[in-house]
């Protein structure tokens, strides 16, 4: 057995002996998790799709309604969320040691199997891209529901460092692939528009510094707040499910699936190799696994079509690995969920 598999098998062994595995649980109990967390997730993403198809929502509402979400409401939700939780977001030196060096890990795969496999510029710089970025908003509603306010912290950290970590990459890789010449002042405006002007990077940080140094907010701000976020995650995930569609998979089957492999298969093992080095805690852990068996972003898309590279390619990842997250997300609930 190699040591991946090895350790794989070890932590797996280890959720099952402290009585969150399956080999701990019963049927009906085992679907819980799944059940109660993942499917309702998913159902929103349907219902977006049946919106679209049955022409009940336009693209008109979709577009509005991505631009509210994440310019407005989910930064606010991020804010809300993140700066009142107070104590619940310390986060250990090992999680984020393990989340950021599996993204790397994933990462130097994908450049490797971009040159081992010979994978032309104009797609490399895609296929690398949509191996190791996340969706957030998905992300954020499955640990929500499985893990409350303490796991929104943990997640609000993660996502704070690897948003901005995982756009560097991104935009380094893109540029080295694409077939345009850029000179080093396009390139620094590039990496630090990816940054300055994301606004989730924002609301996280202005979350942490809040929570760190603010008062407590008064009740008639959290109130407001709590409505705004109330509509974040259904909209989000509505929007997810309108842009479903495999019009952009033909041609693009192996690298698609290449990547998709890469990120739901690959990235969850290495993961958990080095949760496990780290000796991260079960908290910190259960909410990692998510992280790393979410899909890939839908600013994918946007982003390899700004930068000369293969959109139709990350659209089609997009939407594959958004229909097998729901076995990812579930597995990684079933073994380490609550």
């Amino acid at each position: 057995m190699s040591a991946p598999a090895a350790l794989f098998y070890k932590q797996v062994h280890a959720a099952r002996a402290a009585g969150s595995g399956p080999g701990a649980m019963g049927g009906g109990v085992m679907l819980t998790p799944i059940l109660n967390t993942v499917l309702p997730v998913f159902l929103l993403i349907g219902l977006g799709q049946l919106l679209k198809r049955t022409r009940l929502a336009g693209p008109e509402f979709f577009q509005t309604s991505d631009r509210l979400v994440y310019y407005i409401f989910f930064p606010v939700m991020l804010f809300w969320k993140i700066g009142g939780a107070g104590a619940e977001l310390e986060a250990s030196g090992g999680l984020v040691t393990a989340v950021l060096g599996t993204i790397v890990l994933t990462w130097l795969v994908s450049l490797v199997w971009c040159r081992w496999r010979r994978v032309p510029a104009f797609q490399a710089g895609t296929l690398s891209q949509i191996s190791f970025r996340f969706n957030t908003y998905i992300g954020m509603a499955v640990v929500l529901a499985g893990f409350g306010p303490a796991g929104v912290a943990r997640f609000g950290v993660i996502i704070s460092l690897a948003i901005p970590f995982i756009n560097l990459l991104a935009v380094g890789t893109l540029v080295w692939y694409s077939q345009a010449e850029y000179s080093r002042a396009v390139k620094l405006r590039l990496a630090a528009k990816a940054l300055l002007a994301n606004p989730l990077i924002l609301a996280c940080l202005a979350g942490i510094a809040w929570a760190r140094l603010g008062p407590a907010l008064p009740e008639f701000i959290n109130r407001a707040l709590a409505l705004i976020s109330s509509i974040t995650l259904p909209l989000a995930l509505l929007s997810i499910g309108a842009g479903l569609g495999l019009a952009k998979l033909p041609g693009r089957v192996g690298p698609t699936l290449a990547s998709s492999l890469i990120k739901l298969g690959l990235m969850p093992v290495l993961g958990l190799g080095l949760l496990g080095l780290c000796g991260v805690d079960a908290l910190d852990r259960a909410v990692a696994m998510v992280f790393f068996c979410l899909p890939t972003a839908t600013s994918a898309y946007i982003l390899a079509a700004q930068m000369n590279s293969d959109a139709d390619l990350a659209g089609a990842a997009i939407v594959v690995t958004t229909l097998f997250s729901f076995f990812s997300l579930s597995l990684a609930l079933t073994f380490f969920g609550p």
